[in-house]
């Protein structure tokens, strides 16, 4: 298992550092155009990078105080199913801005009663000349209210098979008959969404892949969602560190409370057994092997670590956690999920980050597939515990945590 990444003279690095310093500012375009918004797609849109490359790239672009565009429905999900079932002319159309960051993505999969059983959803698109009319419902839609445009998938074909009746769309977030009701959250925020389809008219060339085999791109979809391979925030790769909570805590002098610091200790050692675990699926995929149950397991660790990290904030901040205010503008994670860093570690544990961070933790295990899912793969492939049956589901756990949750 590789640990460490290519030294600092490495080409790859260079050739970053060196179009770094043509470029000392770039922009959303630049960087799209360079291939390093996305650099494991293949060419013209990305480089045809492999993991460690990367991280090469992710590691110079952070040195350089560098960020890439903020898209991760679209160059994370849409982009790579538009790349496998789409036209050239939607690939022509669609990618570039997508890339820059110039128009911005959601994923409308989800419904009300068709969540891990995503193949049940009842969103209805029927063909009436060169568009196609869409009713229904989507619901955990992650900032529809500000997207340009949305990967959708419908039932085409109510006679089919749940599976096979199914068909992917390019959908324009500004059609008529769109509504978007946003959903607030604990944190006061609202990221997700509710979306209703009224009598919406989907243009016909927007339709991806062939008429009724959404399924197969919904898979695609899923199973390219990009995992971040930098070490990333807590906050399912917003917010801070680990080491970023350790270094403030550091800062403020040492620790007296010995459960405290013990609980520092235990979050130290999960960011280190992540971080290992992270490397050993990156040294898999180079040797084009299947990470396995260690995306799950990685998951579920992830995610627990996330919580035990905003616990141990707001346990170290004390009785300031209940009376500090956020600002009227609101906490943004996507807008300021990396300002921790960029303040520094002396005033860390001032910043609303983390208030926002404990509240929104609780949904960590939750979403994306949840704990108890990534317990049963864990342990049928690991422990080879007997599969659990649900009809109701009509498809093994591992499949329903590939397809679930989604948002």
């Amino acid at each position: 298992m590789d640990f460490q990444l290519p030294a600092e003279d490495d080409p790859r690095r260079l050739a970053v550092r060196e179009w770094l310093h043509a470029h000392p500012h770039p922009g959303g375009r630049a960087l799209a155009e360079a291939g390093y918004v996305a650099p494991h797609w293949p060419a013209p849109w990305g480089l045809g990078a492999d993991p460690i490359h990367q991280l090469i790239i992710d590691d110079e672009l952070a040195r350089a105080g560098v960020q890439l565009p903020m898209n991760p429905m679209g160059t994370g999900w849409g982009g790579p199913t538009i790349l496998v079932g789409g036209t050239q002319a939607q690939k022509d159309r669609y990618l570039w801005p997508m890339l820059a960051g110039e128009e911005f993505w959601c994923q409308l999969f989800s419904e009300p009663g068709a969540g891990s059983d995503l193949a049940n959803l009842g969103t209805r698109a029927v063909l009436d000349g060169d568009e196609f009319v869409v009713n229904g419902q989507k619901i955990w839609t992650t900032s529809a209210e500000h997207s340009d445009f949305g990967i959708l998938i419908a039932r085409t074909d109510p006679e089919a098979p749940k599976h096979k009746g199914i068909s992917y769309f390019i959908c324009p977030m500004d059609l008529p008959g769109i509504e978007v009701r946003t959903i607030t959250e604990i944190t006061g925020g609202h990221h997700f969404c509710e979306v209703f389809f009224t009598d919406v008219r989907i243009p016909a060339e927007n339709l991806v892949g062939d008429l009724h085999d959404g399924w197969r791109l919904a898979k695609v979809t899923l199973g390219n969602e990009r995992v971040s391979l930098s070490t990333g925030g807590v906050l399912w790769g917003n917010g801070p560190t680990g080491l970023e909570l350790i270094d403030a805590l550091r800062v403020r002098g040492p620790m007296a409370d010995p459960v405290l610091r013990q609980q520092a200790a235990s979050v130290y050692t999960e960011h280190v057994i992540l971080d290992l675990i992270r490397m050993r699926m990156l040294t898999a995929a180079l040797k084009r092997q299947e990470p396995g149950a260690e995306a799950s397991i990685r998951k579920l660790l992830a995610d627990e670590h996330g919580q035990h990290v905003m616990s141990l904030a707001r346990a170290a901040i004390g009785a300031d956690a209940m009376l500090t205010a956020i600002a009227d503008d609101g906490y943004d994670p996507e807008r300021d999920g990396r300002v921790l860093t960029e303040q520094g570690p002396a005033d860390a544990l001032d910043h609303p980050s983390w208030y926002h961070g404990f509240m929104f933790s609780q949904a960590l295990t939750i979403g994306g597939g949840t704990f108890a899912v990534q317990r049963n793969i864990i342990g049928e492939r690991v422990l080879g515990l007997p599969r659990e049956n649900d009809a109701t589901l009509g498809m093994s756990w591992s499949e329903s945590q590939r397809v679930g949750s989604t948002r």
